[in-house]
């Protein structure tokens, strides 16, 4: 619509678009893991194959964790452990590992920091004395759940992967010594670990991967070295 105006213009001022304050912004409802928490309809599942030796368990162990999505399709969107199961064709251990995925899911649905799991299980022992798997010592086939539990707490962002430094020197540094290594010594690497053959064990990450090098003993996988 037109206006005709007649009279002389004197003055005249701007209207602005109307704008919210943010902080007048009524608070998004973040959801958080707590025992309340009802079990949705459809949980995200991750299952993890656990290979032990034949003396500790002739067959596998699969492992399943079950997270649920809290506050989906906002920034505050984030996965937390719900529920674990533990599936074997072994029947030995059926009594125990029931009742450590009851309990594990209990923690889980509790919420919180549930990280604290991971070493718990770790410190777990063997009375046998543990076993060798993938070229790491295991203290036990619990400690070795304990592994697997960090991995899915790695994946969804939970805990920080210890073999993600964001200073590479160190890492380019282990890997020259064991080019080094390998170049002057004559020993196979095993096809397992990845380290030379004859490597011993490291007290520090209970890898298999300690070589003598210059006199001195040096990890290939940490880089724990006597010699400092």
């Amino acid at each position: 619509m037109t206006i005709k105006i007649d009279n002389k213009i004197v003055g005249y001022t701007v209207n602005k678009a109307e704008t919210t304050d943010p902080d007048s912004l009524p608070a998004a409802e973040v959801i958080q893991m707590h025992e309340a928490l009802k079990r949705p309809d459809k949980l995200i599942g991750s299952t993890y194959k656990l290979k032990t030796p034949e003396h500790v368990s002739a067959h596998a162990l699969y492992i399943t964790i079950n997270d649920i999505v809290l506050n989906e399709g906002t920034n505050h969107e984030i996965r937390r452990p719900f529920e674990v199961f533990i599936n074997s064709k072994n029947m030995d251990h059926f009594q125990w590992i029931v009742a450590l995925t009851r309990i594990m899911s209990a923690v889980f649905r509790k919420g919180g920091d549930v990280t604290f799991l991971v070493e718990e299980l770790r410190s777990v022992f063997d009375p046998s004395g543990g076993y060798w798997n993938k070229g790491k010592l295991q203290q036990s086939l619990v400690a070795e759940i304990g592994d697997v539990i960090e991995e899915h707490l790695i994946g969804i962002g939970m805990l920080r992967d210890p073999n993600q430094d964001p200073d590479t020197s160190t890492a380019e540094y282990i890997e020259q010594k064991k080019e080094e290594y390998l170049a002057k010594n004559d020993d196979s690497v095993d096809e397992n670990s990845g380290f030379p053959a004859s490597a011993k064990m490291c007290k520090k990450c209970s890898v298999k991967a300690t070589v003598l090098m210059d006199g001195c003993s040096t990890c290939l996988n940490c880089g724990e070295s006597k010699c400092g």
